[in-house]
Parts: structure tokens; C-alpha cells; sequence
């Protein structure tokens, strides 16, 4: 590494806080979503949502516009395609379970990326990630028989959701290069807003006029977790592993279960708190167990 990349290399306590900050965020997104699909339907939501983002966006695209190639295009609406349908599955599961549930739930795409990878690439799922399966698919069944009703509709789109979360990741993994994440990004918004305003004119669903709060709601979406989560991503994330990266994005679910109980009075059974938990440590145990394993072969190299 030179010098002057080693100069402007981040600290790692502000590399970490910033990342954290990026879930508490995304963890707010899951109390303002609820907020604003109470009053308004899901479509309509994500379309101003990311209607506001991408014109942000684009304020700040100004300077490089020019840069925006074919390439970067098609690179773009590819992932934006897939964030679209994430993002249209995360509102309409939001507004059918409780956020509680919802955060947890959507945590398992940690556990859909290999399943993916090992269907389309034939990729080992390994041990650690067949236990978190089965750790997890003992929790959807406590959450399926707690609180009454069992699974409700918003779970199971908060689950296909999580799906389509591993579905963009592994798509940005894949299709992304050394594009301008700026405009990749700017790309994104607008797809998803598009999708969103192909949803509308397909389901037609009943036009509302948007209060305070939800406009307050639809604002706090597009800036936080939207444009300034994207660019926290990118700026810092470059500097953690993997694994590391997984370890503290698993706080978004912890964000969501307070905002849940503090904010809109949630409150969860024995078995549901169970399933939860179960779930939780189905995603954290394989990334804790990563996590000890680079470490130790950081120290043996470090030894060398």
C-alpha cells in the first residue's frame, strides 16, 4: 500500500462507526416504513420514495454525469432490477407483520447467498451454514407457532424478501466492477422508482394523500437509509472483510426489535422471542465462527 493510501485510510473505530451507523439507519427504515404503509399502499411508497432518492442523487451526479457510459447503464438497471423487487417485497411484508418479526426475518439472506450460489454454481454450502439452516428453520417454525395466527402473509413476503436481498448481493458481487458507484447508484433509484410506478399502474391501488407523518416517513427513507446508507456502504466498507461486514449488519434487526417495542408497543410471546432468537444466532454463529477463522490465520501470517 503507499503512503498517501495509507494517509487517507480511515480509522478503524471510524470505519466501525459509521458501518453501525449505516444499520441503525437501516433499522429506522423498518419503523418509518411501518409508519408509512399504514396510510398509504406499498407501491405508492417505494415510487416517492425513490423518486425524492434518485433526484438527490442526481444534485449530487451533476459533476460526472458525463461519465455515464452504455456500460454503467445496463450494469445498473441490472442491479437496480433486483433491489426493485427487494424493496417492493420489503414494504408489502413490513405492512402485513410486525417490524419485530420483519427485521429478523429479512436477516436471513446470510443464509440464502450460498443456497443460491450453491444452485446456480454448484458452490459448497459448508457445515456451518447447514447448521445455521436448520438453527433457522427451527426458528420460522417457534415464530410460525407463537403469537396466535402463527406465519402471517407479511412473514412470508418478509422471507421472500430476504431472498431477493441475497438475490441484489450477489448480483452487485457479480455484475459491478469499477463503475461509479455514484451513478451505479443514481441508476439504482431510478429503476426502482420505475418498477415502483409499474406496480401502481398494474395493481391501481387507492390514491391517498400523504399526511405529515407520512410524509415525514417518505422523507427519513429516501435520505437515511437510501442515499446516505449507499454512500456509507461504499465509502467504508472497503476496509472490513466479509465477515466482518456480515458481524455488524446483524445489529439491523436489533434496531428494529427496539424500535418495534419502544416506539409502536410491540410485543412478542415466549415462542416468538424463542424463534427470533434462534434465527439471530443462525445468521451470527457462521459469521462469528468466519470471523475467529481469518483471525487466527491474520496472527499466523503476522507471526511469518
Amino acid at each position: 500500500m503507499t503512503p498517501q493510501a495509507e494517509a487517507v485510510r480511515p480509522s478503524h473505530a471510524k470505519v466501525l462507526f459509521y458501518l453501525v451507523l449505516t444499520t441503525f439507519f437501516w433499522g429506522g427504515s423498518f419503523l418509518f416504513t411501518k409508519i408509512g404503509v399504514a396510510e398509504m399502499a406499498p407501491p405508492y411508497f417505494v415510487l416517492l420514495r425513490f423518486v425524492l432518492a434518485a433526484l438527490i442523487m442526481a444534485v449530487f451526479c451533476l459533476p460526472r454525469l458525463h461519465r455515464l457510459d452504455r456500460d454503467t447503464l445496463r450494469r445498473g438497471v441490472i442491479v437496480g432490477l433486483a433491489l426493485g423487487i427487494t424493496n417492493l417485497t420489503f414494504v408489502v411484508g413490513i405492512q402485513g407483520t410486525s417490524i419485530s418479526r420483519a427485521g429478523v426475518i429479512n436477516n436471513l439472506f446470510v443464509l440464502f447467498i450460498p443456497l443460491i450460489a450453491r444452485t446456480l454454481w454448484k458452490d459448497r454450502i459448508g457445515r456451518l451454514n447447514l447448521v445455521g439452516i436448520v438453527l433457522a428453520s427451527t426458528g420460522i417454525a417457534l415464530l410460525a407457532s407463537g403469537g396466535g395466527a402463527g406465519l402471517n402473509r407479511g412473514d412470508l413476503v418478509s422471507t421472500l424478501c430476504a431472498f431477493f436481498i441475497a438475490i441484489h448481493i450477489i448480483t452487485v458481487s457479480r455484475v459491478l466492477k469499477d463503475e461509479d458507484v455514484w451513478l451505479v447508484s443514481l441508476v439504482q433509484f431510478c429503476v426502482v422508482a420505475l418498477l415502483a410506478a409499474g406496480a401502481v399502474l398494474m395493481f391501481k391501488p387507492d390514491v391517498a394523500v400523504p399526511s405529515f407523518k407520512v410524509g415525514a416517513s417518505i422523507v427519513y427513507c429516501a435520505i437515511f437509509p437510501t442515499v446516505i446508507c449507499f454512500t456509507l456502504q461504499n465509502r467504508y466498507q472497503r476496509y472490513v472483510t466479509p465477515t466482518q461486514a456480515g458481524l455488524i449488519y446483524t445489529l439491523d434487526p436489533v434496531w428494529s426489535l427496539l424500535a418495534g417495542f419502544m416506539v409502536l408497543g410491540e410485543r412478542l410471546t415466549s415462542r416468538e422471542w424463542a424463534g427470533c432468537g434462534l434465527i439471530f444466532l443462525a445468521v451470527l454463529i457462521p459469521l462469528v465462527v468466519r470471523f475467529a477463522f481469518e483471525q487466527r490465520l491474520i496472527r499466523h501470517y503476522l507471526r511469518k
